[in-house]
């Protein structure tokens, strides 16, 4: 598709992936982001697809999911020391 023609299909794209890539691009550059102290990362990440013009969407993916609890573990343990679960 090129750029000038006009997207007829919705694009979703999950939240929480946003979530996760721009809390490990942030732990990756020093810094120590909390989830949940300033409330649901979620509702500003989409929010954010939203504004590039794609829809917040695909559950597969979710908070609970196996694979993002994985990563998230992993993030802990590297910026607190805590053991993987």
């Amino acid at each position: 598709m090129s750029s000038a023609e006009p997207n007829t299909e919705t694009e979703t794209f999950n939240p929480w992936t946003v979530v996760n890539l721009v809390f490990g691009h942030l732990s990756d550059h020093g810094l120590h982001p909390v989830l949940g102290e300033a409330g649901d990362p979620a509702v500003p990440a989409a929010a954010l697809l939203r504004a590039f013009g794609i829809e917040p969407g695909r559950n597969d993916e979710t908070v609970a999911s196996p694979n993002v609890q994985d990563t998230l573990s992993e993030i802990r343990q590297r910026m607190l020391g805590e053991p993987k679960e």
